[in-house]
């Protein structure tokens, strides 16, 4: 029997979803899904973001990380920024712990 997994969004993302066209909405979900069903399928990330993964849906990315049954979505965005912002919302955490 597979193992049923766990998908953890924070606020911040649910509210992006819920802002984005209909469209672009199924996509993502369907990257969800996906990402549910094999937590391997994004790419590794390197350096800061060591431990997260990447799935691309069209020009978006989902920042993601899989811990045991929990799939823990960080962070939403374009390409061109959403590496450097994840990495500086983890130096901000960081500083303020």
């Amino acid at each position: 029997m597979p193992s049923v997994r766990k998908l953890k969004l924070p606020r911040e993302v649910t509210s992006l979803i819920r802002s984005l066209h209909p469209e672009l909405k199924r996509k993502i979900r369907a990257g969800l899904d996906t990402i549910l069903s094999d937590p391997l399928s994004g790419k590794e990330l390197h350096r800061e973001l060591a431990g997260y993964r990447s799935f691309r849906v069209g020009r978006l990315r989902l920042v993601y990380r899989a811990t045991g049954e929990l799939i823990e979505v960080v962070a939403i965005g374009r390409r061109e920024t959403i590496y450097l912002e994840t990495a500086l919302l983890f130096r901000r955490e960081r500083r303020e712990k």
